[in-house]
C-alpha cells in the first residue's frame, strides 16, 4: 500500500433534502431504500469504515460530534458513514473521507466486509490507509467529527481496558482485527 497525504480544503455543501439509505438482504443486494430515521428493526444497511494508520503503525480514531443523535462523543474509526441510494462502498468512503476528515487523493485498500447484528443490522465494509500527518493536519466536519487522535497499539489497548464505554460498540472488536492483521 503506497503512503499518501493529500487533503482537501474544499467547503463542503449540505443536501436540501437528505439521500436515502440503501436498504439490503441478507445477502447485501439492494431490495429499497429508506429515509433517514425511518429504519425498522430487521431492516439491513451499509456503512463503509476506513481504518487509518501512520507509517509508524499509529492509528487515528474519531471522536463522533457531541451533536450526534447516535453514539454521540464516543470514539471510532477515522472515517465511517452510511451509504445512500446511488452510492458504492467504494464511491461512498471516498466521499465521506473528504467530508469528515479532508482526505482527498489517498488510495484505499479494501479490507474484510463483516455483517454486524444487533441494535443495528448493517454490511461493513472496512478500508485501510497509510497516513502521515499530524492529527492537527485533518480538515474536520464539525457537525460529524469532534475530534481525532493518533493512538499507538499498546495506548489503544489500554484505552480500552480503562474506558471501554467511551468508544462505539464493536470498536473492540475491529481494533483486534487490524492490530491483529498488522502483527502478522
Amino acid at each position: 500500500m503506497r503512503t499518501c497525504t493529500g487533503l482537501s480544503n474544499e467547503i463542503f455543501g449540505v443536501y436540501m433534502t437528505k439521500p436515502r439509505i440503501i436498504i439490503v438482504d441478507e445477502e447485501d443486494r439492494i431490495i429499497g431504500f429508506k429515509d433517514r430515521g425511518t429504519l425498522l428493526s430487521g431492516d439491513i444497511y451499509r456503512v463503509s469504515a476506513l481504518w487509518v494508520t501512520d507509517s509508524k503503525g499509529n492509528i487515528l480514531l474519531a471522536q463522533r460530534s457531541f451533536s450526534k443523535k447516535h453514539s454521540p462523543g464516543k470514539w471510532g474509526p477515522a472515517v465511517a458513514g452510511t451509504n445512500d441510494e446511488g452510492e458504492t462502498y467504494d464511491s461512498n468512503i471516498e466521499k465521506e473521507a473528504m467530508e469528515e476528515l479532508g482526505i482527498v487523493d489517498v488510495p484505499f485498500e479494501r479490507r474484510d466486509k463483516i455483517r454486524r447484528q444487533g441494535k443495528y443490522e448493517y454490511f461493513l465494509q472496512w478500508y485501510a490507509a497509510v497516513i502521515d500527518l499530524p492529527a492537527g493536519a485533518f480538515h474536520l466536519q464539525e457537525d460529524e467529527v469532534e475530534r481525532v487522535e493518533w493512538y499507538s497499539p499498546a495506548e489503544l489497548r489500554t484505552a480500552f481496558e480503562e474506558h471501554p464505554d467511551a468508544f462505539l460498540s464493536g470498536m473492540e472488536l475491529y481494533v483486534r482485527m487490524f492490530l491483529r492483521d498488522q502483527e502478522s
